[in-house]
């Protein structure tokens, strides 16, 4: 294939290549959601649902910018990534807690939605790869897909926090140590790179939302006490800096 086949084909690519520091700055922003969403629900006593109608409304704007990109836009694509978590934060929050179904349930329902959601992408489009998503169909379940992942992320990170009773210092190490060993299958095994990446993708957002309660919660409760605003703008600096010295270039369609 020449040179401008292949550049023809980077500008097809709307996500970013999956390197290190595409991981880093997800753990950043699942952090950053959690902080966030909270300071906007809790510190500002919006509650859960008013919360989650304003991420949401950020979300869908997000969306929509995203996909009319025509190419790969860094700061287009992680603050889309970052309205995800936020919103996620604050519907995981009003699903366990306003309406009651508990952290088990609200676990159990979106595990359920994301596998759902990957079974139809996969079968309406033949892959889940990240490198097939070029079109505005693949990119609906890319984003949707997310969604769910991040909001399922919130849901087991309380439930393993709070419920399995490891709190948030040794939720984040099982957590920790689950993204370990999927590196090391990475690297190590034939397991599809595929399911590697989702199962991945996954388990940043428990990480992240233990490590944000960790810093925000009360120390009565095992947190820092840290202010959420506070912490969300150092976190908000954190991906600002990854990004500035991250290269950012877009994955290469399938082909």
């Amino acid at each position: 294939m020449n040179d401008q086949a292949m550049r023809k084909q980077e500008v097809l690519a709307k996500v970013p290549a999956i390197t290190l520091g595409f991981w880093l700055i997800k753990i950043f922003a699942t952090t950053l959601g959690e902080t966030a969403g909270d300071a906007v629900s809790m510190s500002m006593n919006l509650g859960y649902l008013a919360g989650t109608g304003i991420f949401a409304s950020v979300f869908l704007v997000a969306v929509i910018a995203q996909i009319r990109a025509q190419r790969f836009h860094p700061l287009i694509y992680w603050v889309t990534i970052i309205a995800t978590t936020t919103v996620g934060t604050t519907m995981a929050d009003f699903a366990d807690r306003s309406l009651g179904i508990g952290y088990a349930g609200g676990t159990t329902l979106l595990l359920t939605l994301l596998i759902g959601s990957l079974a139809i992408w996969r079968w309406s489009l033949g892959s889940v790869a990240v490198d097939t998503v070029s079109t505005a169909k693949a990119e609906m379940f890319y984003w949707v897909t997310i969604m769910f992942s991040q909001t399922l992320g919130t849901a087991l990170g309380d439930w393993t926090a709070d419920t399995a009773g490891l709190g948030y210092e040794g939720a984040a190490l099982v957590f920790g140590a689950a993204l370990a060993l999927i590196a090391v299958a990475h690297y190590r095994t034939r397991i599809s790179s595929t399911v590697l990446f989702w199962a991945a993708f996954v388990l940043t957002r428990p990480l992240g939302a233990v490590v944000g309660d960790f810093l925000d919660k009360p120390i009565t409760s095992g947190g820092l006490d840290l202010s959420r605003y506070a912490a969300s703008a150092v976190l908000l600096g954190g991906i600002a800096l990854l990004m500035s010295l991250t290269p950012h270039r877009a994955a290469q369609t399938a082909h």
